[in-house]
């Protein structure tokens, strides 16, 4: 999928962004994915431990 991607394009990609979004928001953005992988992982951790302190293996993930 990306595999025709070049350092060009990734300029243009970054150009857009910049144009939608303003440049004073770019940070801000940044950090508020941040907060929410920070999130999802504590959550995932904290899933995992609770499953695992109830006596129930963690699922493994399903085979393709």
């Amino acid at each position: 999928m990306f595999a025709n991607l070049n350092g060009w394009h990734a300029v243009i990609i970054l150009a857009v962004i910049l144009l939608l979004f303003g440049a004073p928001k770019i940070p801000q953005l940044a950090r508020s994915l941040g907060q929410s992988m920070k999130i999802l992982k504590t959550e995932i951790r904290d899933d995992s431990t609770a499953a695992a302190a109830d006596g129930v293996p963690a699922e493994e993930p399903a085979a393709r």
